[in-house]
C-alpha cells in the first residue's frame, strides 16, 4: 500500500509503481575552511530521506516486486536523479527506485 506525503495544508502526494518521493538534505552553508557559500555556488545535495513509496514494480507475470527501500530511509543518489517537484513551497524529488545508489545506515 502506498504511503502519502502529508503537508501542513493536507496536500497528498502518492507515488505510483516503483517511484519514490524524496526530500533532499539541506545544502552546506559553509565550506570545511569556514567560507560562507552563496546559493549559486552550492552543489545540489545527493542525500535525502524517503518520504513516500509506491507499491512496487509490476513484473511480467503480473505480480508486484516489493521495493528494497521504505519511507524514512536515508538514501544516496546522483545530483541529477529524479524530477524536482514543488508542493506548497516544499521541494521534493520524484524518482525511480533504480536511481537510488545506496541506503545510508
Amino acid at each position: 500500500m502506498a504511503a502519502a506525503v502529508k503537508d501542513k495544508s493536507k496536500v497528498k502526494l502518492v507515488p505510483l509503481g516503483d517511484r519514490l518521493v524524496v526530500q533532499r538534505e539541506a545544502s552546506e552553508e559553509r565550506t570545511a575552511g569556514g567560507i560562507l557559500l552563496p546559493d549559486s555556488a552550492k552543489d545540489k545535495p545527493t542525500r535525502g530521506v524517503i518520504i513516500a513509496t509506491g507499491d512496487g514494480r509490476v513484473l511480467d507475470n503480473g505480480t508486484r516486486a516489493p521495493l528494497q527501500v521504505k519511507a524514512g530511509d536515508k538514501v544516496l543518489f546522483t545530483s541529477y536523479a529524479g524530477e524536482q517537484i514543488d508542493v506548497d513551497g516544499e521541494e521534493y524529488l520524484l524518482m525511480n527506485e533504480s536511481e537510488v545508489l545506496a541506503v545510508l545506515g
